[in-house]
């Protein structure tokens, strides 16, 4: 059986489609079976989303991991016309989503490619940005952040979102260890974005 974490979908294909705003802007979504959050975006993925864009850009290099059909990385690489979005993921189905999606809403700064979490990421960034999925388990959300330490640039912030019931306190510790430093940005709901900086 297929999780939306796999490569490959065994899942019949039933499109969706969608709209999801951020103050003035707009993206038309489709989404599909076999991809995490079918039909509306993911409470925490909307609560990163409008974290982040609160926060004071530092560099224009920004890598989405787990990007899943786009809504992050493609409302991210809207509200910032000059940055150039990363957006990596395991399942084939969700990237093809995720191109489709940035093709449809005229998104051109964006470079969407499959990744087993950081694996096949080569570029260093000025901030990575991630729901991980949870449900793959403890050693892959650790191996996602582990990895997104290594690709930031100095001075450069990872944004996690994770709820608390799910691993919030394991997540926080483990970022505290790799960068010295973790705040909680906002919490809502019992989802918390956690940011560490790199020094």
């Amino acid at each position: 059986m297929s999780h939306y974490y796999s490569e490959e979908q065994d899942v019949a294909s039933n499109p969706v489609h969608f709209t999801y705003t951020y103050e003035t802007y707009e993206l038309k979504l489709k989404t599909d079976s076999g991809v995490f959050s079918k039909g509306s975006i993911d409470f925490g993925s909307n609560v990163l989303v409008r974290a982040f864009l609160q926060e004071e850009m530092h560099g224009s290099k920004i890598l989405d991991v787990g990007c899943g059909y786009g809504p992050i990385g493609l409302m991210v690489a809207k509200v910032h016309p000059h940055s150039q979005v990363h957006m990596v993921d395991v399942n084939a189905r969700a990237l093809n989503l995720a191109e489709e999606n940035a093709q449809a809403n005229g998104i051109g700064n964006v470079n969407i490619y499959k990744s087993d979490a950081l694996e096949q990421v080569e570029e260093t960034f000025n901030a990575v940005l991630t729901n991980p999925p949870i449900r793959a388990g403890k050693e892959v959300v650790n191996q996602i952040l582990d990895q997104s330490y290594e690709r930031l640039e100095t001075g450069g912030a990872l944004y996690v979102v994770i709820q608390k019931k799910q691993g919030m306190p394991s997540a926080k510790k483990r970022m505290e260890s790799l960068f010295g430093n973790v705040t909680v940005l906002t919490k809502d709901k019992g989802y918390y974005i956690l940011k560490s900086v790199k020094g």
